[in-house]
Formats: C-alpha cells, structure tokens, sequence
C-alpha cells in the first residue's frame, strides 16, 4: 500500500478544503490528513481520491464526500474510548477517521462484498475494531449501549433500536428524508426516557435498506 509525499500533499489540501467550508474540530482535520484516503479507491478512480466528492465503490454504495465525513464526525464529537457503532460500513473510509479519532468500533455493513473488502482494508492499515456482516438498521442490541452511532445510510424514519442503545450523554447522528435528499438529525440522550433532536441541515446519502429502511 503506497502512500506518498504527492498523496500527503493532497491531503493537506483537503484538509485546506475543509476548513474553508466550516471544519473548524483539529482533531478531526487531523485525522482527515493522516488517513490514506485513495487506498479505499479503485484504481480506475484513483486519481479522484482527494476530491471534495462522492464517488462508487460498488454494490450501489459510495465512498462519502470528505466534508460529509468531516461534518459528522465534528458533530459527532467522538473521544478517546468512546464505544461507536457505524450503521454501514461501505468503504471502511468514515470507520477509519472514527478510529484514528480513537473509537472503540463496532461497524455494521449489509453488502458481504464491501463488508469483506472494508475489513481487509482496516486490518491492513492496523486498526482494531469489530466489524459485523447483517442489518444496521437494528444495530447491535448484545452489544449496547454505545455512545455514538453513526448512521452513513439515509433512512425514512429514525430506527427506535438505535436511540434505546444510546448511552444517557450519548449521540445518534442520522440523515432522515426520502431516497434523494435527507435532513442530518442529531438526537442526544440526556436523561434515559429523554432526547434532544437537533437538525444539522441537508445532505443526500445511498438508502439504508433492510428492516427500518426504504427495503
């Protein structure tokens, strides 16, 4: 896996990129700078691994856009130790800047071919985390409570499984809308039987299938 001087120069210019629209959490921009971002890439996009976009990775999914990535991440607000479930893995990309910000990871995809590609990748690069091949939108009920998860799949309704496996101080983020645009919710559990909702404004992510999504 080649990561050089030309690929870290381009990060430093996302990372610019970023801050020019608003990415203002250092932590966050750092970890945008350190992880290899055109090694979740095909060879046939490779040369768009640094674009503020959203490209395919196969099975339907896409790879986010790096501010998408950056902008829930921030609002995220993970720490050192966190326990973070990701509901869909796709390219392991989003995963990575969770664990270099210093999650303690469980990621969810329902695709086994990304689910096995992602994984590959992360063990590759030396990260620890556990990984689950199945249906996000029920989350992880044996493992909970989290606190943060992560939805990167837009969905119609907020799944009630995610926001009773939510620690008390802890945060859902999910997009919620129809199949092309979606509104990022963030829904903080401050009291057991409460939580705020916040919205964070618009964004179009692939849909979250399966039970609690569009399929």
């Amino acid at each position: 896996m080649v990561d050089n001087y030309k690929h870290k120069g381009l990060r430093n210019n996302l990372v610019k990129t970023l801050e020019n629209k608003g990415i203002t959490d250092q932590r966050v921009l750092q970890a945008i700078g350190n992880v290899p971002r055109h090694l979740f890439f095909d060879e046939a996009l490779l040369k768009y691994a640094y674009q503020d976009n959203a490209f395919p990775i196969g099975e339907g999914q896409t790879i986010s856009q790096p501010y998408t990535v950056a902008f829930q991440s921030q609002h995220l607000n993970v720490q050192p130790g966190h326990s973070v479930l990701e509901i869909g893995t796709g390219s392991g990309y989003q995963a990575s800047i969770l664990l270099e910000l210093g999650a303690r990871l469980f990621t969810i995809e329902r695709h086994e071919a990304l689910h096995l590609k992602a994984c590959e990748l992360l063990d590759n690069l030396g990260y620890h985390y556990r990984g689950f091949l199945g249906d996000g939108s029920q989350g992880l009920p044996n493992l909970a409570p989290f606190d943060r998860i992560i939805v990167t799949a837009g969905a119609p309704v907020v799944p009630h499984e995610l926001l009773e496996q939510l620690n008390v101080n802890g945060i859902l983020l999910i997009p919620v809308g129809d199949e092309k645009d979606q509104t990022m919710m963030k829904f903080t559990k401050v009291e057991p039987n409460k939580v705020l909702r916040e919205e964070l404004g618009n964004f179009q992510f692939v849909p979250l299938v399966r039970e609690d999504g569009w399929m």
